[in-house]
This record gives structure tokens, C-alpha cells and sequence, in this order.
């Protein structure tokens, strides 16, 4: 199925798993358990997770799934794979506990490691961001659909709007904002949950997301895959394009989404 075809029914697949997801969030006695990492898990990640399971199975059975909710696929298999998808069924789960709506459905489409069509919904803001390799990003809200494109930000132009999360700081970000403090008059600070935070740079709401911190693949490809297909970019520590698959351990390295590729934030 091409890229084109696709966007329609893993959409649809996200709102599915959003309902799920409604479902227990409008439950003000929702059990919260921990998972072996320690981290908040809710019976919603698990609904979320078996409707996104359901619906990609039944799109094409012969495209291997990696979900946080079933990321335990051995290396040596999954290093085979040049297509798949990667699944968050529910990214934000600490926003989805303090239930202030910044929590999403990350589905992504990867190919040779780099991700090539991405979903990310969030359903209690009823926002959808798409984006596909060559068709553009969009974003569905209050019933209609627009083309998104993030802001090509020229070097020392006013303000300098970075989009940071809402429960994770320290002292590398603190040290990033006194580096980008010489280079730009005005910071504008923007604080956002999820994989929300890599959309607002998509759709130009936000210049920079800095993520000096850990995250795990699925964390992020869907939401980079929509920040590429509007024109930004997601790099690692070196200027690299982030990839995925590419090693045995599923966390991220150091990133910056920003709006215009062409722009160094990286200061180590």
C-alpha cells in the first residue's frame, strides 16, 4: 500500500485507539500500575495497544509491529526488518495521569530506518497530526483539516520559541538555554506534553524542541516523521538525521526537533 493510501485507515486506527483510551480516562478511579521500569502504566496503554495491534494486523499482516506495550522482540530478529511499524499506544502517560489532556497515539511507519509516514493524535484535544515522505504534513482540529509547515527561524531573529516538556527537566537543558541566551534576544518558553511537543515545531507554533534527556524510539518517530514531512528536521548530537533499528538498545540518543534543519542548537 503506498504512503498515500495508508494515511486514511492508520488515522482511523488512532482515533480507535483513542477511544479506548477515552474510556478509562474519563474514569476518575483508573488504576495506575507500574510497569518494570517503574514508569505509570494504565489499563489504557493496554486497550490503546490491542486496537492498534487489531487494525495494522488487518491492514497488511506482513508488516512486523514494535510497541512499547510488546517491544520485547529479540535484536537479532528485529535487525531483519526494513519495514515495520513502531507503536506508542499512549505517549504521556504521566500527562495522562495528571489529566491535562497532552497525551497522544504515536503510530509510525518505518523504512530502512528513518520513519516514512507518522500519526500522532491526541484525543481529549481531538488534534491529528499527519505526515508522510513527499505528501506533506497535516493537522485535523475542530473539524477541519490544514497543510502544516514549519518556520524556517533565521539565526538571532526574535524570539526563539522552545517547546519543552512539562515533566522532564535539568542541568543539560538549563545549560542549553544559558548557551542560546548569547545567540538570541528573546526566548519564548512553551511548555507542552508528549510527542506534542515535536508537532508544535512542525506546524510553526514552536521553533525548537531540545530533548536532553532519555526517550525511547517510539517515543518519537511517528511525531518526526509529521516534523520532516512539513519541512523540519529531528538531529542527534552530531547534526545526524535520528534513525531507528539500528542498534540493540531502543533509546534515543540526545535530539533537537527544530523548524529549519539548517540551523546548529547543538553545543556540545
Amino acid at each position: 500500500m503506498s504512503f498515500e493510501t495508508l494515511r486514511a485507515p492508520v488515522r482511523e486506527i488512532a482515533r480507535e485507539a483513542g477511544r479506548a483510551i477515552m474510556e478509562v480516562y474519563v474514569r476518575a478511579d483508573h488504576e495506575v500500575v507500574k510497569k518494570d521500569d517503574k514508569s505509570p502504566l494504565t489499563a489504557a496503554d493496554l486497550a490503546a495497544h490491542a486496537c492498534i495491534a487489531r487494525g495494522l494486523a488487518a491492514l497488511d499482516p506482513a508488516i512486523p509491529l514494535l510497541s512499547e506495550e510488546g517491544a520485547n522482540v529479540p535484536w537479532e530478529q528485529r535487525r531483519q526488518w526494513e519495514r515495520y511499524w513502531l507503536v506508542d499506544p499512549l505517549d504521556g502517560t504521566r500527562e495522562f495521569i495528571k489529566r491535562n489532556g497532552e497525551f497522544t497515539v504515536n503510530i509510525a511507519l518505518i523504512e530502512r530506518g528513518l520513519p516514512v509516514l507518522g500519526v500522532v493524535y491526541a484525543p481529549v484535544l481531538d488534534w491529528m497530526y499527519c505526515g508522510a515522505a513527499g505528501l506533506g504534513a497535516t493537522k485535523e482540529a475542530e473539524g477541519k483539516t490544514s497543510s502544516i509547515h514549519a518556520h524556517a527561524l533565521e539565526e538571532g531573529s526574535a524570539p526563539l520559541r522552545v517547546v519543552a516538556s512539562r515533566s522532564h527537566r535539568g542541568e543539560l537543558l538549563d545549560a542549553w538555554f544559558a548557551a542560546m541566551e548569547a545567540r538570541w534576544p528573546e526566548i519564548e518558553v512553551i511548555g507542552m506534553g508528549s510527542s506534542l511537543k515535536l508537532c508544535l515545531v512542525a506546524e510553526g507554533q514552536a521553533d525548537i524542541y531540545p530533548r536532553l534527556g532519555p526517550t525511547s524510539e517510539w517515543d518519537t518517530a511517528a511525531a518526526q516523521a509529521v516534523l520532516e514531512a512539513a519541512g523540519g528536521a529531528v538531529l542527534g548530537p552530531s547534526g545526524e538525521r535520528l534513525r531507528y533499528n539500528h542498534k540493540e538498545s531502543l533509546l534515543n540518543p540526545h535530539f533537537y526537533a527544530q523548524g529549519n534543519p539548517g540551523l546548529r542548537f547543538i553545543t556540545a
